[in-house]
């Protein structure tokens, strides 16, 4: 039995060949891998982030995309820019529905509030200023403040050359800390988006689905100010000229070839605990879920007949249905596997292990044993607190947030919490400026109707006094009267005008305690038992940082004395993965062998001309006219659409520019297939699959259909 466990825990352990987001400093650890795969340059310019091609990759701060011009322009999905159409949407011009095209520089607009793209200039191991001699003796919130003093020392040092935003990122469950410097372009501007029938096509029925024609992808533009520096928006704004850019590939694409990704995957959960996976498959997941279908239902019955309110939800929606989709995806996928019982037999060996040697023993096994303890109990508090959290109305939780920025701007900037600096004012201002065109009162009204009933529902220790008190909740309200309690504090708020938002950003503390706004007043009440909480969770934290950082050391060390890198989980800092373009045997859902590529013949054969699958008919007359200009591929008789390869992706990886050997762009990642998701948690190269737009269907959308020939001049294509 014995052997067994630990047989089966190597198999959950070791990288197999496609896997891992590689840091790029960890790809000469596996050279050999990446040349037998068919990289042709040298995996050591791959560690080199100011080089190509590294120097063209950039963040959006969520999304992933690349400079493809000498001019600033950047190409990502069209779902990473789908809120900045949006936002610039109106019933009368919808850009959402029929896309956006800018002939000239002059007709480029401004991004949605907040848009950003992060150039990154430096990465630095900062592991010992961070965890220094005096930190490493310090257990609980004690040790939480003075890494966070440490983190914002080295912060504020680095962002002393403006212009530039630092942060500090942990690695392997806070074993390792590193300093991520990024040139913050302020001046983002959309440039092109095809119609919502090309770059969302397939809406939410096709999601995490193959075969997929999707033409997720769109264009922003870069601008810095006429000296090159960083600068809000403003028309004297010129295009941002990067070091380097991607070019899009000259050869064919073909099943079979070798492909990486280049970006900025969000987070993934492969070195997690048994109790971890547990926790969140039979709990966390389940109950997301429940609410995101909810909230869906709630948000389409109240938009149904207000376009404007549909508008401002459309990337809400978008969002929630992805992450539905993709959430319900994992459990389906959970509940036919093994991983939690590999899990367990991988932690078994890894404890078998420590347990081996007197040595291993003093090192690790404390920490063990102490890290299952605090788990057990921060899951324990995350499901007492999970109905009043959710219950928390969006005004409020406005107010809360800025009445705390207020009293952190009291104290002096080096001593404020970190998220709340002069640093940090921007997002806040991109906050409040921007939720005008996200925000409906009968929307949120509703919702709030929904989280608080299910609030008021749950047993009264679960409840929340000073809360109730705060909101004037009563335990056996009727639903009307819960409803005219809502209604009321719509009526007496002003919190949905932009001068009144605009000015609690520079309210002292005791004008917010003057307010006689009722989500103001709830505000006030509720800070001091927010900080209690905070401080409480913080002494949690603070032990659990030093007892995982163990675990993880511990972790690294048996699973290199079987020979294998390690790779730490997804941060969203930037990483590498390779693999190729292959179909599948067989598909999980339709019974059927997927092809590696899909063609515009799906589209012509999807097209409906209403909802998801509504194509724009000059696209519908150019692919029934067989007009295919330089793009025709052969072997497909037709122009490729979208193509599967075994890149290990996740969120935040969209939009990440996926290259050939040679290092030039063949596409852009915008999703997985329903089956592979749970990759976050465990890669199983069987059906783990990527799904990618290729490049030729990007410019032949461009040059057929939409006309972007100002565009595609400026990305060389003659």
């Amino acid at each position: 039995m014995k052997k067994s466990l630990i047989a089966l825990a190597l198999v959950s352990s070791v990288a197999v060949a496609d896997e891992g987001m590689w840091m790029p400093q960890q790809l000469p650890e596996i050279a050999d891998k990446l040349k037998a795969a068919g990289l042709e340059l040298d995996p050591n310019e791959l560690t080199q982030l100011t080089e190509f091609p590294m120097g063209a990759v950039v963040s959006l701060g969520g999304c992933s995309a690349s400079f493809v011009s000498p001019q600033g322009l950047v190409v990502t999905n069209h779902h990473c820019v789908y809120n900045s159409i949006a936002y610039n949407s109106t019933p009368e011009n919808d850009l959402l529905a029929n896309g956006f095209l800018a002939a000239t520089m002059d007709e480029e607009v401004a991004a949605a509030p907040g848009s950003r793209i992060y150039v990154t200039k430096a990465v630095e191991n900062v592991t010992t200023q961070v965890i220094d001699a005096e930190t490493a003796k310090l257990t609980g919130k004690d040790r939480v403040d003075a890494i966070e003093e440490n983190y914002k020392r080295i912060v504020a040092q680095c962002e002393e050359d403006a212009g530039h935003r630092c942060s500090v990122s942990s690695f392997y469950g806070g074993l390792e800390y590193y300093l991520i410097k990024q040139l913050e372009i302020k001046d983002v501007r959309l440039v092109h988006a095809p119609a919502e029938g090309v770059g969302k096509f397939g809406g939410d029925t096709d999601n995490w689905m193959w075969p997929r024609h999707t033409g997720d992808y769109s264009f922003y533009r870069a601008y810095v100010s006429p000296a090159g520096e960083s600068a809000e928006f403003a028309e004297e704004n010129v295009p941002y000229q990067p070091e380097h850019h991607l070019t899009i590939a000259s050869e064919a694409l073909d099943e079979g070839d070798f492909v990486m990704a280049l970006g900025y995957p969000g987070r993934t959960n492969r070195h997690r605990l048994p109790s971890e996976v547990e926790n969140t498959f039979t709990w966390s997941y389940p109950n997301t879920v429940e609410r995101f279908r909810d909230n869906l239902d709630i948000i389409a019955a109240q938009t149904e007949d207000n376009k404007d309110a549909e508008l401002k939800y459309a990337s809400r929606v978008a969002g929630l249905n992805n992450y539905l989709k993709n959430r319900q995806g994992m459990l389906d996928s959970f509940a036919n596997s093994d991983l939690l019982q590999r899990k367990q037999a991988e932690h078994q060996a890894l404890k078998e292990w420590v347990s081996s040697s007197a040595e291993n023993g003093a090192a690790y096994a404390e920490d063990l044993q102490a890290i299952e303890q605090l788990l057990a109990e921060r899951h324990a508090g995350e499901r007492d607190d999970y109905y009043r959290s959710l219950a928390t109305p969006r005004l409020l939780g406005m107010a809360s947030v800025l009445y705390k920025l207020s009293q952190e701007q009291v104290k002096p900037d080096a001593e404020r919490e970190a998220g709340y600096q002069e640093r940090d004012l921007p997002r806040f201002e991109a906050y409040v400026a921007g939720f005008d065109r996200s925000y409906d009162a009968s929307v949120e009204m509703a919702l709030d109707f929904y989280n608080l009933k299910n609030y008021l529902q749950t047993p009264a220790e679960q409840r929340d006094a000073i809360f109730d008190n705060a909101l004037g909740l009563q335990a056996e309200m009727s639903d009307a009267e819960l409803r005219d309690l809502i209604a009321r504090w719509y009526a007496e708020t002003d919190l949905s005008e932009l001068d009144v938002r605009n000015a609690l950003l520079e309210a002292t503390p005791s004008q917010f305690a003057d307010s006689n706004d009722v989500f103001v007043q709830a505000a006030v009440a509720l800070y001091p038992q927010q900080q209690a909480e905070q401080d409480k969770a913080e002494e949690l934290a603070g032990q659990i940082q030093a007892a995982y950082a163990n675990y993880m050391r511990a972790k690294i060390a048996f699973m290199r004395q079987q020979g294998e890198a390690v790779y730490p989980d997804a941060n969203s800092t930037l990483r590498v993965t390779y693999g190729t373009v292959t179909g599948r045997d067989h598909g999980t859902y339709d019974g059927t062998a997927w092809t590696a590529f899909t063609t515009l013949r799906g589209i012509q054969q999807k097209a409906t001309g209403e909802g998801e699958f509504n194509a724009p008919q000059a696209q519908l007359d150019a692919i029934k006219n067989e007009n295919y200009a330089d793009y025709y591929v052969e072997s497909l008789d037709s122009v490729p659409v979208n193509y599967l390869a075994t890149l290990d992706i996740t969120g935040g990886n969209s939009g990440s520019a996926v290259l050939n050997g040679k290092a030039e762009l063949v596409g852009l990642a915008f999703d997985g297939t329903l089956d592979s998701i749970i990759s976050d948690w465990d890669f199983n190269i069987d059906n783990t699959r990527s799904i990618q737009v290729d490049s030729r269907f990007m410019l032949w959308q461009m040059e057929v259909v939409d006309g972007a020939d100002n565009l595609l001049k400026e990305l060389g294509i003659k």
